[in-house]
């Protein structure tokens, strides 16, 4: 992989454009390229993707940028009240965001447009080329690691997670999932997302542009790690949190993390992925119940893994009880269809060893002990009923 100006130039020649916007991005950006060219042990595949994925990234900076340029007018579309969902990995997030897409009344992040923003799909007359382009790159990873459909719920026109929008700023956990690039990892969790949360927001207003504006449902659970700043950019966001025993998840997400991997290299060093996960979603509950503890509990509701496993629908009817908001016939018949049709392709809970991913679970238990409390009291409480 080239160095970073080679990767800036060649999204420059490959776009025509020149201005990346303001240089926030580049800090991390040559934290990421040195630890892919120094750490990651690439293998052919990964070192294309990877480097396609980067050049991908800022070239759709330089066209948000160049969009903003002739259409300033996109500033003043209203984001009011958005709805996050957040969550350890593997605590049933995912399954919730397709739940509430279902919702006509809503926008949510549909997965290629977070991968493709520009143009503003309003302006696409017909199918947007972007929508197929996505199902064929979900079609080549289906057969490159067939595991990943039943361990993440996934379409090419569902709902998919801020990574590629925070990815735009170069600070996103995504990056650790397709390649072992410590330094990088370490980098992130202290650095400052406001302006990647700020650049998020301008990216939703250039993809809301020229439609009636709709409350967006956005889901990420890398969010845990900056809510200070996502809030800055997301005054007025609301919160639903979904709970599971994190000595559960721990092993699970690691599992993700290494069929990603797999693609990408072809050495993967499993013991390091249990350490990795443990570390900062620790990290992340830490900071997330401090938050919370700051003057923000009451913007946020509670779901717990196997009450929405067990009563999905009730559950949302609980939280759109809590927005005030309704559920439609269609949105429940949505919710329904959506459900019933994913059953039989949904893993089970067949845990992986967690022994396999150097991790001990006696020395995860006490990391998560304080937020394992209050977990019980959130989700006992009926979110302030």
């Amino acid at each position: 992989m080239e160095n970073v100006n080679g990767l800036l130039m060649a999204a420059r020649t490959a776009t025509g454009l020149e201005d990346f916007g303001e240089d926030t991005f580049r800090e991390g950006l040559d934290v990421l390229v040195r630890a892919l060219r120094t750490e990651a042990r690439l293998n052919t595949a990964g070192e294309h993707t990877l480097r396609e994925l980067i050049i991908g990234l800022l070239s759709h900076r330089l066209q948000v940028e160049d969009w903003y340029r002739r259409h300033p007018e996109t500033s003043e579309v209203p984001i009011e009240r958005p709805l996050i969902t957040l969550g350890l990995p593997r605590t049933g997030s995912s399954a919730l965001s397709f739940l509430l897409a279902e919702d006509p009344d809503t926008r949510y992040l549909r997965m290629w447009e977070a991968g493709d923003p520009c143009p503003p799909p309003s302006t696409v007359t017909g199918r947007d080329p972007r929508l197929e382009r996505m199902e064929a790159r979900l079609r080549v990873q289906q057969e490159l690691a067939p595991r990943m459909a039943a361990l993440l719920p996934s379409a090419a026109d569902g709902p998919e997670e801020c990574q590629d929008l925070m990815g735009l700023d170069f600070k996103s956990q995504y990056f650790q999932a397709f390649a072992h690039i410590p330094s990088y990892s370490a980098w992130l969790v202290d650095a400052d997302l406001t302006p990647t949360y700020a650049y998020e927001r301008r990216v939703l207003k250039l993809l809301q542009w020229g439609d009636p504006p709709r409350p967006w449902r956005l889901k990420c659970p890398t969010h845990l790690l900056f809510l200070d700043h996502l809030d800055r950019a997301f005054p007025d966001a609301r919160y639903v949190m979904t709970h599971r025993d994190p000595t559960e998840v721990m092993a699970s997400v690691a599992s993700l993390y290494a069929e990603m991997r797999q693609m990408f290299t072809d050495e993967v060093d499993l013991a390091s992925l249990g350490p990795l996960n443990v570390g900062q979603w620790s990290l992340g509950m830490r900071r997330a119940m401090a938050f919370r503890e700051a003057g923000h509990d009451d913007r946020f509701f509670d779901m717990d893994f196997r009450t929405v496993q067990r009563a999905p629908l009730e559950e949302v009817r609980r939280l759109y009880d809590w927005l005030g908001e309704p559920v439609s016939p269609q949105f429940e018949a949505g919710m329904s269809r959506w459900w019933h049709e994913n059953a039989e392709g949904r893993e089970q809970n067949a845990l992986p060893d967690p022994v396999a991913y150097g991790i001990d679970v006696d020395k995860v238990r006490p990391l998560f002990a304080g937020y394992v409390a209050r977990a019980a009291e959130w989700t006992a409480q009926g979110n302030r009923e």
